[in-house]
């Protein structure tokens, strides 16, 4: 099979070569031989990390700390913004983000022993910003559900994205969070258009399925929202207002746009991706969001890294705002989070207090 014809379940064409490995090397069809290729296996690593909590100071983004029990993502989707961070495990952007695997599975006792250092100043803290923590090996591993669990314990409150089902596990840890102001989660729902999640999102579950999760977790009292990202010119911009009276409609408190961001390899790997699955639609894809990047594939500017510029950004912004207003959006954002509630609980071998 051609790279060219893409992989069955999986999002990417190719695995192109991380930019930091010294050699490269480029298959090359002299029609001698031809070798039957078969669908690339999912393989997962452990990951032996010394610390679970990431801290950034973007103003882009409304928290300072994260936590990603998982690199790489199953999913497989095409767009996905953390791509390029495989090539500093010296693996492609490509097809090996999405089947060569790393789990921290240290995670919750790491997240414990920050959590208790003397210096740590609680607040809220992002699940699954970076890849999905209820991607499908969290079935088999269980990380995300034992941080909730340690999270809980401490009283800390935690904010989660995914675009999974899965979620809906943990309804008794995320129904105990929810009543003491500890929790919410957004699900990111990019499309209702079965054909295009297939090939833009292979391995997630359908919008539809997602907005019933939206539906579930509001019916259980956990506040909920949607973050419909990314925003993708000339292929599903035009359901914003679909998708937001849905998300209405299921009971989100919010709705939030992302435009497509294309950092380093992933623009080559979208491109490719147009080219096998929408060649008709590429060029004004395209087109369109360097209008609205400043003339470039991607702007990595703080303030323009999320939302754009430009005349397709006001219209895009204009339309969500008043979809927002006819669907009783306006006002209703999410909930903020209890981080006066923060304790460490009483452990074995704790020095107890004096009075």
């Amino acid at each position: 099979m051609s790279q060219q014809a893409g992989h069955k379940g999986r999002g990417a064409a190719s695995s192109p070569p991380p930019r930091y490995r010294a050699q490269h090397h480029e298959r090359v069809d002299d029609g001698w031989w031809q070798e039957a290729e078969s669908a690339p296996a999912t393989v997962v690593a452990p990951d032996p990390a010394r610390s679970v909590i990431s801290y950034n100071q973007s103003p882009d983004v409304p928290f300072d700390r994260t936590i990603n029990p998982y690199r790489g993502c199953e999913h497989g989707c095409i767009y996905c913004f953390a791509r390029p961070s495989h090539a500093w495990l010296d693996l492609s952007p490509g097809l090996d983000f999405e089947t060569r695997l790393f789990a921290k599975l240290d995670a919750p006792a790491l997240l414990e022993k920050a959590l208790r250092h003397p210096r740590y100043r609680c607040d809220t803290v992002v699940l699954g910003a970076n890849t999905d923590c209820y991607q499908p090996i969290e079935k088999q591993y269980g990380l995300t559900r034992r941080l909730l669990a340690v999270l809980y314990d401490y009283r800390h409150p935690v904010s989660i994205l995914t675009k999974s089902a899965l979620v809906l596990r943990d309804l008794d840890i995320l129904g105990d969070m929810a009543r003491e102001g500890l929790v919410n989660v957004m699900v990111s729902v990019t499309t209702l258009d079965q054909d295009l999640k297939r090939r833009l999102e292979p391995r997630t579950p359908s919008g539809q399925r997602r907005l019933r999760t939206v539906a579930d977790l509001a019916e259980a009292g956990i506040p909920t929202g949607v973050l419909m990202a990314p925003v993708i010119p000339a292929l599903n911009d035009h359901e914003i207002e679909t998708i937001v009276q849905a998300s209405a409609e299921a009971g989100a408190r919010s709705v939030e746009t992302v435009l497509l961001r294309l950092p380093l390899e992933l623009a080559d790997l979208f491109r490719e991706w147009l080219a096998v699955h929408y060649p008709e639609r590429a060029g004004r894809v395209m087109s369109l969001l360097r209008e609205a990047r400043g003339g470039r594939d991607n702007d990595s500017r703080f303030g323009y890294r999320m939302r754009g510029q430009g005349a397709y950004e006001d219209l895009i912004s204009h339309r969500l705002k008043l979809a927002r207003k006819r669907f009783g959006l306006e006002g209703r954002g999410q909930l903020g989070l209890d981080k006066g509630k923060f304790r460490l609980p009483v452990k074995s071998g704790d020095q107890l207090g004096l009075f």
